[in-house]
């Protein structure tokens, strides 16, 4: 398949990388230093599993100039996909489907707006991975998951394609009942992980031993399996001892990318985590006071961090 990634970081690098070396036609759209490297040295990506060095990538910080494509993965950061969704439209042909790997449950929604519905898919990735420096792409932990879906749950031929094509590059492919279940059960994770992690400045091993955060963690997620719930999505009511029993089994050491983020003074996807529960639990009236608190202490550096405020 012919396939772009939107956005290299972390993720773009490690499933773009993983697809060109099965032999797709990948084009990596970057910018800065990281397309520098890419043109200049190729990409590493990292693994515990074995190394896979391209030394000759197809890049470009030009999205008109890649043509159509069968499948645009949009791995920006959340708070860049308005930016980026009209940059998609000159790779669209009438079978090319949009997939968002954002963290938070509102790119879909967004990509749809600019693109059209019947273009974007409903997507999600679970992976601990960095970028250890422009060009090498580092995957520190946790087996990696694509999970997508038709937004309908339809099983597609279009989506059958492409399930095809990233099993074939070894990838783990998940195609939900509910899609959109999926994606609130993700956000019910990286949500209340990333938003307690950047409060307590502390890794999952630690937050998960001490009893005060990790009550914290769980009151985090409960609060966003309700709201699910009032914006008509059927998170399941065991889901937050499911998650929980995920968090148990992660390295000790893990932290969220969020967390990262606010800790080193860059920004963040607070906005499109802490902040979207905050946003949506006003819509409908449902109080989400634990994501209003972690919120409110975040907001600050992530203010400094975008140059908006001076402390």
């Amino acid at each position: 398949m012919r396939i772009a990634f939107l956005g290299i970081g972390a993720l773009g690098g490690y499933f773009g990388g993983r697809l060109a070396k099965a032999g797709n036609d990948v084009v990596f759209i970057a910018r800065g230093a990281m397309l520098e490297a890419l043109r200049k040295n190729g990409l590493r990506v990292e693994t515990p599993t074995g190394d896979i060095v391209l030394p000759k990538v197809n890049a470009t910080g030009d999205p008109a100039s890649v043509g159509r494509v069968d499948a645009v993965f949009v791995t920006t950061k959340a708070w860049q996909v308005p930016e980026a969704a009209p940059q998609i439209r000159s790779m669209l042909g009438p079978e090319t489907v949009v997939v968002p790997f954002q963290n938070g449950v509102e790119a879909y929604d967004q990509l749809a707006a600019a693109l059209g519905p019947e273009h974007v898919l409903g997507g999600m990735c679970h992976i601990i991975a960095m970028v250890a420096a422009p060009g090498v792409v580092r995957h520190m932990g946790l087996g990696p998951l694509i999970t997508i879906g038709e937004w309908n749950n339809a099983r597609t031929p279009r989506l059958a394609r492409l399930v095809e094509c990233l099993a074939a590059a070894g990838l783990e492919v998940r195609v939900p009942e509910n899609i959109q279940v999926a994606l609130w059960e993700k956000f019910e994770f990286i949500a209340s992980f990333g938003g307690v992690g950047g409060v307590t400045r502390a890794p999952i091993g630690v937050m998960r031993s001490v009893p005060e955060p990790r009550g914290l963690l769980e009151r985090a997620m409960q609060e966003i399996v309700g709201l699910a719930h009032a914006c008509g999505v059927p998170v399941p009511d065991e889901s937050v001892a499911n998650t929980m029993k995920f968090v148990d089994s992660l390295p000790a050491e893990g932290t969220a990318s969020m967390q990262r983020d606010l800790v080193a003074g860059r920004p963040s996807e607070l906005e499109a985590q802490s902040g979207a529960v905050v946003r949506l639990g006003r819509a409908r009236g449902f109080s989400t006071p634990v994501h209003e608190f972690i919120y409110n202490a975040l907001l600050p550096g992530e203010l400094r961090a975008r140059g908006e405020i001076s402390f």
